[in-house]
């Protein structure tokens, strides 16, 4: 897929004029497994937001999360004007980047490449961020007739039975889904995401049912990502998402 990757550089949000701090660089808007396994090296990680679009489980995945026999179920964007979604800006340099998210997403993947503003979080004059919004570029799965992996929308309890049920090259879906719940509340506390909330509440009811033990399913820990300076962020204690979580745990049993 050729894709001229330079008009995502040396963008600013309201005008063309470069910014020395972005400069011959393009920002990579994660959302999904990007957020906590990028792949790629990268030159710093922010935390924010990008408006018109919510996080859905529609789209079908056959070698990361799941198998041809039983599709796994990975995120995507879908326009909402009212909704904003959470992630990660990824700034990198140079074409390596870009080639392995072009296989990853688009080929592999079954995604498209799309940009929109991105507005972080933090405004940090150490950093060199401003707080304004900037160009990124996303990747979206959407139904058309070049997408073979779309699944769409269906009810939430089918949704996580499906997520339960597959696992691939990568690993266990079930991981895909808790490792963002878990970057939602660690990262962005006070955020709401019902429908990924929803699905990570009927699939860790199911797991308790079928006795399946967490460890088995979440495989290695990923290295941490460096996030917006963690070392001078205060993040105040929150239980916002406190009822979301069963009150039941899971153990590992040696039966």
């Amino acid at each position: 897929m050729d894709v001229d990757y330079n008009i995502f550089r040396d963008c600013d949000s309201d005008n063309t004029t470069a910014n020395t701090n972005r400069s011959n660089s393009v920002y990579i808007f994660g959302y999904g497994s990007l957020i906590w396994n990028p792949g790629f090296e990268y030159a710093e990680c922010l935390t924010g937001y990008v408006r018109g679009y919510s996080r859905k489980f529609w789209q079908g995945n056959v070698t990361h999360r799941g198998t041809v026999e039983n599709p796994g179920r990975v995120v995507t964007l879908v326009e909402d004007k009212t909704s904003i979604t959470w992630g990660c800006a990824f700034k990198v340099t140079g074409d390596y980047a870009l080639q392995y998210l072009e296989q990853r997403e688009c080929t592999l993947g079954g995604y498209e490449i799309k940009h929109t503003k991105f507005y972080p979080r933090v405004a940090s004059e150490s950093s060199g961020i401003t707080g304004e919004a900037f160009l990124v570029v996303l990747y979206i799965a959407t139904a058309n007739p070049f997408n073979n992996y779309w699944l769409g929308d269906d009810n939430s309890d089918v949704i996580a039975q499906q997520i339960v049920n597959a696992s691939g090259n990568s690993g266990h879906n079930i991981e895909y889904l808790l490792r963002l719940a878990m970057f939602m509340r660690e990262e962005i506390p006070h955020a709401e995401d019902e429908h990924l909330f929803t699905l990570e509440k009927l699939v860790r009811e199911e797991m308790i049912r079928r006795k399946i033990c967490i460890i088995s399913v979440m495989g290695q820990q990923p290295a941490r990502v460096q996030r917006d300076h963690h070392e001078t962020l205060n993040r105040n204690v929150t239980f916002a998402h406190s009822s979301r979580v069963p009150e039941k745990k899971l153990r590992c049993l040696n039966i």
